[in-house]
């Protein structure tokens, strides 16, 4: 039998060998030692994401790297979901979040991340993908009466379009009712401030004790 040890290190190598069946098994293995869930997403695939990551941003993977590894971590999580379920549904709904990736913005290798790590946290997490259209989360947010309308953006050219969040969510009536957080790669603190929005997320972890305070 694996030790715990063993089965979150054979995680971390199925998504840094982008190897889907893999991750799928390692987490069905897990599972069956009684390993959480949360730990093993957090150290195994989390972990591996933010190696590939690191590694595309030094140009020593490229996109198509970057997509494999999500889909393995994608194909792991799917595993895990009817166990994450029902510790979400275990601990009190702590709000409602609207997520997606930025109109013209393809990457969703961060926000994935931290739509799982929501979840997980007990937060009830609407993703609307990636390339979301601005008056995707203004409708998304009034239908479900959002707590918080999250973007990321992963290129500079695509972070402008946060601005038009905060603009909408305003047209709209609504950006006095919900918080907004922004996030990604070129996305600071600094341009969090300058364009109004509520809370800047750093990382998956940064931005669950932040909802978690705000919660």
């Amino acid at each position: 039998m694996a030790t715990k040890e063993q089965i979150i290190a054979k995680a971390k190598e199925a998504i840094l060998d982008f190897d889907e069946d893999v991750a799928a098994e390692v987490a069905q293995e897990a599972l069956d030692a009684g390993v959480s869930p949360v730990e093993l997403i957090e150290d195994g695939f989390t972990a591996a994401m933010t190696e590939v990551g690191e590694q595309f941003e030094a140009g020593t993977l490229f996109l198509p790297h970057v997509i494999a590894a999500s889909e393995a971590m994608s194909a792991g999580v799917t595993v895990l979901t009817p166990e994450l379920e029902k510790l979400a549904t275990e601990t009190k709904s702590k709000g409602k979040i609207v997520i997606g990736t930025i109109e013209g913005d393809i990457h969703s290798i961060g926000k994935d991340i931290v739509a799982t790590m929501l979840k997980i946290a007990g937060f009830k997490v609407v993703d609307l993908g990636r390339d979301v259209p601005i008056t995707s989360y203004v409708e998304k947010a009034k239908e479900i009466k959002a707590d918080v309308v999250a973007s990321s953006a992963l290129m500079t050219t695509t972070m402008v379009n946060q601005i038009q969040i905060e603009e909408q969510l305003k047209e709209a009536g609504i950006r006095d009712s919900l918080k907004t957080m922004v996030g990604g790669a070129p996305v600071t603190q600094d341009w969090a401030t300058k364009i109004g929005a509520d809370i800047y997320g750093e990382n998956a972890t940064d931005v669950v004790t932040k909802l978690n305070a705000l919660f």
